[in-house]
């Protein structure tokens, strides 16, 4: 049977721990957090979304879904705050409101309703809760603002463990915070000693807290492309573990079970017409069909690929806005993390595109630039410091450049980055050939670089 080992991490939602790698694949100090602080924030997605119909975006290593999660919540964030603006008589705009949601983009200010507001205009004049700026949108009229059914979504999503991409639209994200006597479904000292920190902040609830229409949505979606969901005797197993139940939202496991025997309604042998009622009118229809006349849920398209993410790619013809690499580890998993994919990535990236990654391995921003990128670091106002990389073709998308430091440890042995040509090797090969590699450098190593340049 397949083991899953959730924890709840300190912004309620929940993350994975991984015995074979015995590491986690969350941060303790918040899963969804995490998402948006290493993925969506840096995105700026605000202004892309005023100045295009349409956004393609990459979902490397899809997991239980918190990156592509993160990015529809913040999409419907932003519907609910822009999409509904007032205009008046002459097309132009009145004021933006702040719907009592959170909005996070460059510049920070703590007004009005106790929300944290940033845009990229100087902001004027705050009453009432309401935002007066200057020069708000000025290609407002491109993408049609007011009606969100003209904005079109493709998210392609890739990973190899198809149980966990299957049970992404389960997990809930809004739980308690771990406490004193809070106890993990395992053993794992390590983890339980990270977990529990009152004094860390975390990002306001409405950006971690996905609601029911978008799991719905996502479920929906996973069941039309991937019918094979209702057949794998693990989720159903997961499922129905009560050791395992406070971690799943009870709402979506109804509509999983609705849809697993809609499936098969017409069989003689079952007469399910009364359970399909019973569930159908007790637990889902207002919100089902709430989210399946959505414009969201007619305009997203998402495609979930159990496959190597190399292989997949080298069969796409798409160009992405956006590429969520979040790849286990390179020192443990460097297949998705050499030269040789970057290029692969390289040419699969819009020219105003942004690969984001939480990785600040000298090794990938090496590969990164051999490969062709711009690269810069992802800063995290909230903890004021870096906490990832970001790739781009247009070098003006860079906001945080490689300091001097940065740059010189590339040419130190740490900046060897790993290889795999033919995009077909394992991860022991590769990792045993940059091993050899390494020690056949006459490259400084880090740690003397390092003393050198303290010095």
């Amino acid at each position: 049977m397949y083991k899953l080992y959730p924890y709840f991490t300190n912004d309620g939602s929940v993350g994975l721990f991984s015995p074979v790698d015995d590491d986690i694949y969350h941060s303790t100090l918040g899963a969804a957090t995490e998402a948006y602080e290493k993925f969506i924030l840096p995105s700026e997605l605000d202004n892309f979304f005023v100045q295009n119909t349409e956004i393609k975006v990459l979902d490397i290593c899809f997991g239980i879904g918190y990156n592509t999660k993160s990015f529809i919540n913040y999409f419907l964030n932003f519907e609910k705050k822009f999409f509904k603006i007032s205009k008046n008589k002459n097309n132009e705009q009145k004021s933006l409101s702040p719907y009592n949601v959170t909005l996070y983009t460059d510049k920070i200010s703590t007004i009005g309703y106790n929300d944290k507001i940033h845009t990229n205009n100087n902001l004027l004049e705050c009453y009432n809760g309401e935002i007066y700026t200057d020069n708000t949108f000025d290609n407002i009229s491109h993408a049609d603002i007011n009606n969100v059914e003209n904005f079109k979504i493709y998210v392609k999503a890739i990973d190899t463990d198809k149980t966990l991409a299957f049970l992404s639209p389960f997990f809930i994200s809004n739980g308690k915070a771990p406490g004193k006597n809070y106890k993990l479904p395992f053993n794992n000292e390590r983890i339980e000693k990270y977990l529990a920190f009152k004094d860390k902040k975390i990002y306001d609830k409405n950006f971690i807290t996905y609601p029911d229409e978008l799991n719905i949505i996502l479920l929906s979606k996973i069941c039309q492309s991937n019918p094979e969901i209702f057949q794998n005797t693990d989720i159903s197993q997961i499922l129905s573990d009560k050791n395992l139940r406070k971690y799943f939202s009870p709402y979506i496991c109804h509509l999983y079970k609705f849809l697993q025997f809609q499936t098969y309604k017409n069989t003689p042998k079952i007469d399910l017409s009364g359970f399909l009622h019973n569930i159908y009118y007790r637990y889902i229809s207002k919100r089902y069909k709430k989210a399946l006349n959505s414009p969201l849920f007619k305009n997203f398209n998402f495609d979930l690929k159990i496959k190597d993410a190399r292989f997949e790619l080298l069969e796409d013809n798409n160009l992405y806005d956006f590429i969520f690499l979040d790849a286990f580890t390179p020192a443990k998993c460097p297949a998705l993390w050499t030269v040789d994919f970057f290029k692969l990535l390289f040419n699969h990236l819009s020219d105003s595109g942004r690969i984001l990654t939480y990785s600040n391995s000298a090794a990938v921003r090496n590969a990164m630039i051999t490969a062709g990128f711009n690269v810069g670091k992802i800063h995290n106002e909230l903890e004021n410091k870096f906490t990832g990389t970001i790739a781009v073709k247009n070098k003006a998308l860079i906001k945080n450049e490689l300091s001097e430091y940065d740059l010189g440890l590339l040419k130190t042995r740490a900046g060897i980055f790993y290889r795999d040509e033919n995009l077909t090797g394992q991860n022991e090969a590769i990792i045993k050939r940059h091993k050899i590699e390494v020690s056949n450098s006459s490259l400084i190593s880090s740690s003397k670089y390092i003393k050198q340049f303290k010095h």
